[in-house]
């Protein structure tokens, strides 16, 4: 093969700017490709030249394989780079590039549709001798049977999982418990499988009891060299979808780590494998370990593993397609060190991970020595519901394992996300929490520690009070300087006192009023009924608050945005709103309101007019960053009106439903 001297990214966010990141080093133009709405994402001003494909949806943009080979052919590319998801398993779209004369970076159209069906990667792989699980295959167009839970049972056993056949990243994937729970989840996740990966084959497989998650990264060159660069543990998910990474593994001994490496290997030459992968296995508490799947692409963990072994795997990709033959440094390499990796989303885990969006008025994160961060976002940009909320990577390397742990545990309690509500606080309690740090995890992790109790401590009453007092105060401050008053006493300060200053602040559905003046004895404050006691106030700004309470100081950074105050310290960090003193009469939604919990598009209207709906009854199901989410009745009532319709696209807020006795 001939040198790649310019290259297409055929993806978007983080991983565009990576793999540019790394072609500029190898001396590889780039160009990009952007939605309407990626149009000024920061990897599109990154890359040499930028290519603008009209829409916003996926199926408009980054699934377009037509669009985006005719965007290449005509900037003069060498080569794709399909990054990961999109297209970057879709062997039609591997075999368009080859027929165009242009090099797909990744293995053959072949390899990648042998693996793209799960169904046929676990065939081949009992063929090959690579341990794997029992399971049962159902067509997208076929009729499920009423005794389809009993033949479940007696085929893989209870519980099971229902799982996408084409895809992944937790879509079309549900866990059930017993036969009564099986038709519906196979219904909804060929429906959420359809959406996702344009395919609704769906597969049961049993469930391992307390099952690591462990994955092997493997490299094949057309040289005939396969290796395998070691296990990494991605067993702390959320609804299937991995949220903290680490390499190596605590639970995988040398003995294991032979295992596990010769089975991806054996793997790999299987099935002629070229390129950049991994294999994924299950794990249970025996040590015995089944395969699950070979993603044919690089993974959103990757960085761990080049932390570990010094190698640049998206380096390596490119010279593999280039013909190169893999260097030493592959086939002898080591384990130095650790690195643990956690995934920054744009969700709100107290509503159940609702993503989030919205506009990042700040985007900080500390820079520590030993600290990377990978992200497709900046200060400024949106995030919408089109694509996956995820913010940011940020690794951790050190020379062990609680080194890098604590090293990201501390840059992420440091960050500064406003303008979406993110995971920040769940990863941070996670990384401290004494199991983690011990490494007692396993894909239940989180179904065994409450996401909602974790974070508990950074949302306590007393945190929330301190910061609301203190957002008052910078707002204060705020209001002495537009009004250039310039005297040595505080706003407030009478001969004669008066009534205290007033202010209300809401946080998620509550709210507080924080009441304060200064006098003789210095300030007094409370936040409704509670009083702060003794409190000394050194100095506050528009930005800054320093004051001691009970004898503790603490200093509080304030970022007012319109009607937001986002406010970060020591204690944590919140986003304050402050609620009018006179709201306008007609702002308030009718009683029984039933408000869109994130943006979306609705998928399916579930309730009529008139309807009488019990408590916890589905009444509408939204699509927000390819995940379905349902709306459901708080209460027992009648549905009095309805606002939506399907393919309507809804806000935050937005009125869904209205119920009479749904207060």
């Amino acid at each position: 093969m001939a040198p790649i001297r310019k290259l297409l990214i055929a993806n978007r966010g983080e991983i565009a700017s990576r793999i540019i990141a790394t072609a500029r080093r190898m001396d590889i133009a780039t160009v990009a490709i952007y939605s309407d709405s990626d149009a000024d994402a920061p990897y599109v001003k990154e890359a040499d030249e930028a290519v603008a494909l009209a829409g916003n949806a996926p199926s408009q943009t980054y699934l377009r394989d037509d669009l985006i080979i005719a965007a290449a052919l005509r900037t003069g590319c060498d080569a794709i780079h399909p990054g990961y998801g999109f297209l970057s398993e879709n062997a039609p779209f591997a075999s368009a590039c080859a027929k165009a004369g242009l090099i797909f970076v990744g293995p053959a159209p072949n390899v990648i549709a042998s693996m793209g069906s799960k169904i046929l990667a676990k065939e081949l792989m009992a063929a090959a001798g690579v341990p794997v699980l029992s399971g049962i295959t159902i067509a997208d167009d076929e009729e499920l049977k009423s005794d389809i839970g009993d033949e479940a049972g007696r085929t893989v056993g209870y519980p099971l999982l229902v799982k996408a056949a084409f895809g992944g990243g937790g879509r079309g994937m549900r866990a059930v418990n017993n036969p009564d729970e099986l038709i519906h989840a196979i219904a909804s996740a060929r429906r959420e499988a359809e959406s996702a990966f344009g395919n609704g084959t769906v597969f049961l497989e049993h469930y391992v009891e307390s099952p690591r998650h462990i994955e092997v990264q493997i490299f094949a060159d057309t040289h005939g060299n396969a290796v395998h660069l070691f296990e990494r543990e991605c067993s702390i998910q959320r609804r299937y979808q991995k949220i903290i990474e680490e390499a190596p593994s605590m639970a995988v001994t040398d003995d294991l780590r032979a295992e596990l490496g010769a089975a991806a290997v054996k793997a790999a030459q299987a099935i002629g494998y070229v390129g950049a992968g991994t294999v994924e296995f299950v794990m249970g508490t025996d040590g015995k370990f089944f395969f699950l799947e070979v993603n044919t692409r690089l993974q959103v963990e990757h960085p761990v593993t080049e932390a570990i072994t010094g190698l640049d795997l998206v380096a390596l990709q490119l010279s593999v397609a280039e013909g190169i033959a893999l260097p030493p440094a592959v086939l002898n390499a080591s384990i130095r060190g650790w690195a643990i990796e956690a995934r920054l989303y744009a969700e709100d885990v107290t509503a159940g991970f609702l993503p989030s969006s919205g506009t990042l008025v700040k985007f900080e994160i500390p820079t520590f020595a030993g600290l990377r961060v990978d992200s497709g976002v900046a200060e400024g940009s949106k995030v919408d519901i089109h694509y996956d909320p995820m913010l940011a990577k940020v690794i951790a390397y050190g020379s062990t394992r609680d080194e890098a742990r604590r090293l990201l545990a501390r840059a992420l309690s440091k960050a500064k996300i406003h303008g979406v509500i993110s995971n920040r606080d769940l990863l941070v309690a996670i990384l401290r929490e004494d199991d983690f740090a011990g490494g007692a995890i396993d894909t239940g992790y989180l179904v065994r520690h409450n996401p909602i109790e974790l974070i508990a401590s950074t949302h306590s009453p007393e945190i929330i009070a301190i910061h609301c007092l203190a957002a008052s105060l910078a707002d204060q401050a705020t209001r002495r300087r537009d009004a250039k008053v310039q005297i040595s006493l505080p706003s407030g300060w009478r001969n004669v006192q008066n009534g205290p200053q007033r202010q209300r602040w809401a946080i998620g559905n509550q709210e507080l009023e924080v009441s304060y003046r200064f006098g003789r004895n210095g300030l007094q404050a409370q936040v409704d009924d509670s009083s702060f006691g003794e409190i000394v106030l050194f100095c506050a700004s528009a930005t800054q608050v320093d004051l001691a309470i009970a004898g503790v100081r603490h200093r509080i950074e304030i970022h007012r945005v319109g009607q937001t105050c986002y406010v970060d310290s020591a204690l944590g960090t919140c986003a304050l709103v402050e609620v009018p003193r006179f709201p306008e009469p007609d702002s308030r939604d009718a009683p029984g309101s039933l408000l869109a919990p994130m943006p979306g598009v609705v998928l399916r209207v579930l309730a009529a007019i008139g309807q009488e709906v019990p408590a916890g009854a589905p009444i509408v199901v939204l699509e927000a960053m390819k995940m379905e989410h349902t709306v459901r009745a708080p209460a027992a009532g009648t549905i009095q009106a309805l606002h939506i319709k399907s393919g309507q696209a809804v806000d935050v807020g937005f009125v869904l439903a209205v119920m009479e006795g749904g207060q």
